[in-house]
Parts: structure tokens; C-alpha cells; sequence
């Protein structure tokens, strides 16, 4: 049991490099739990909140446009359900905004505020 939600904690939120901060927007941890709700499903966040020296650096190697440093995005994998399960259902249901990502084992969801965004890393 998390103590956001159901299925997340807050500690799932920080970011990885140790600095303490794990902010995440409420909306994405709904559309995450929606996820788990809907598949029945547990889920693994494998990254969340990051700051803007942890998202630059060379672990990650992203850039300022991620939604991670905004505290909207979180990438993350549902039990036994298929990313790409997790893809088509996220996008049949929030057809008109939100960013989606699908990877060979994990979903990237955020919930950017300028338009939606689809991907296919695979």
C-alpha cells in the first residue's frame, strides 16, 4: 500500500541521485494509479522526480524538455502488462494530451501541459 495512492509512495518519487527532492504532480499519479486500477495490476517506478543536475548528467543524459525536472513525468513498468498494453490503453484514453512513451520494458507518462506527445522507443 502506497501513501499517495494505492499503488505509490512518495519515496518511489525522488529523485535518484540523492538530493531530496521528490515532488510529483498529483495528475501524473493518477494517471499512473488509473493505469494499475484499470490492469489490476502493481507497479514499479523506475524513474520520477529528477533534478536538473541528475537529469544533465550522464546517467540519464536528457535534456531541459523533459517533464522529469517538472515533477510531471514518471517512467514505469505494470506487472506482467505489456508496454505496449499500457501504450494503447493510456492512449485510447487520453487521446488529446498527456505524453506517452512506450519502451522495450517500461512506459514513460507525463502530464505536460502544451499538447500531447507520443513515442516509440523499441
Amino acid at each position: 500500500m502506497g501513501d499517495l495512492t494505492k499503488n505509490l509512495s512518495r519515496h518511489e518519487m525522488a529523485c535518484k541521485c540523492g538530493c531530496g527532492s521528490d515532488s510529483m504532480d498529483f495528475e501524473t499519479v493518477m494517471v499512473v494509479q488509473d493505469v494499475c486500477d484499470e490492469f489490476k495490476c502493481s507497479v514499479t517506478v523506475t524513474s520520477a522526480h529528477r533534478c536538473f543536475k541528475y537529469n544533465r548528467s550522464k546517467a540519464v543524459g536528457s535534456n531541459d524538455n523533459s517533464q522529469h525536472p517538472q515533477a510531471r513525468g514518471m517512467d514505469c513498468k505494470f506487472g506482467k502488462v505489456t508496454p505496449e498494453g499500457v501504450h494503447a490503453y493510456l492512449c485510447k484514453k487520453y487521446p488529446d494530451k498527456y505524453g506517452f512513451g512506450v519502451y522495450n520494458s517500461f512506459n514513460h507518462i507525463d502530464t505536460r501541459t502544451n499538447g500531447p506527445a507520443r513515442w516509440d522507443v523499441r
